[in-house]
């Protein structure tokens, strides 16, 4: 397995050039980038970015000996859920965006969170079902471009089972759709090695993060908590390890972290989160 940064990890003041010779020298051997609005960052991808643009950044990673594992996104608020057809193929347009981008970047994979409003009150349901309609509808151009989107379990309500997760990519029925697994995601309300073992041959991609559950009257889970450095938390990384083997997983580990102290540099971060990956993968 191979280390792998995601971008927002990074002082969104460094340019491309600037991030990939700072992660290269950290440690890693890949970096996921991500499509934001204009003025995210200095390194974010955007609706506007062109082909000429692309080129440039895959000869700047590519001169610093990194890979470019995916295009994550920032702009997904339920768009491919929703009932309304113009908000979703505003969703749709941004799927195509992303794969345009990891086509020309030279990336195989792009994190699509699907969902739609469940805490403004839309129904589950409803919203599996324009999932899955809106992913239907763009099944040819994502096997056309030979990249696979892996749909991801975020903090939105829709994905509370690795059971839901299964169904849908089974329903798909494609090569080029599967899981991106958040390892992080979900240890507040469930068991995140069973996800794994459940998902098993469907996890194209793994995040990692580190969770401190609260605890309280039912233990561990269903308690809440919050976010924390990769060694501190409550997942267990030698199960988590030992079940990705399992289920022969060995693609990118790709952490999605953010500094919980003062660092002296920025250097000293990266160096650090790389050290703590090192120490998971084993």
């Amino acid at each position: 397995m191979k280390k792998a940064l995601n971008a927002w990890s990074v002082n969104g003041n460094e340019s491309f050039a600037e991030m990939f010779e700072s992660l290269k020298t950290a440690g890693f051997a890949a970096v996921e980038l991500n499509l934001d609005n204009v003025g995210h960052s200095a390194h974010s991808l955007t609706m506007e970015t062109t082909m000429e643009e692309l080129e440039a950044i895959a000869k700047q990673a590519k001169d610093a000996g990194l890979e470019i594992v995916g295009v994550s996104c920032s702009m997904y608020t339920g768009q491919l859920g929703s009932t309304d057809a113009a908000v979703r193929e505003a969703g749709k347009n941004i799927v195509r965006k992303q794969l345009f981008l990891a086509k020309h970047l030279g990336a195989d994979n792009i994190l699509v969170p699907p969902g739609a409003d469940i805490a403004g009150g839309d129904s589950i349901k409803t919203a599996y079902e324009m999932v899955e309609k809106s992913l239907t509808e763009l099944k040819t151009e994502i096997e056309e471009s030979g990249v696979c989107v892996a749909l991801e379990n975020i903090w939105n309500g829709f994905f509370t089972s690795p059971f839901d997760m299964a169904r849908m990519v089974d329903k798909l029925d494609s090569a080029y759709i599967k899981a991106y697994y958040d390892v992080g995601n979900t240890v507040a309300f469930s068991d995140t090695v069973s996800w794994i073992e459940i998902l098993e041959k469907r996890i194209n991609r793994i995040h990692i993060k580190g969770f401190k559950c609260n605890g309280g009257e039912f233990g561990r889970l269903n308690t809440g908590g919050d976010f924390c450095d990769l060694p501190d938390g409550d997942i267990d990384w030698k199960a988590v390890m030992a079940m990705l083997k399992k289920v022969g997983y060995d693609g990118y580990i790709t952490g999605e972290v953010f500094p919980n102290k003062e660092y002296a540099t920025d250097m000293d971060f990266y160096k650090e989160v790389s050290g703590w990956m090192s120490d998971i993968i084993g």
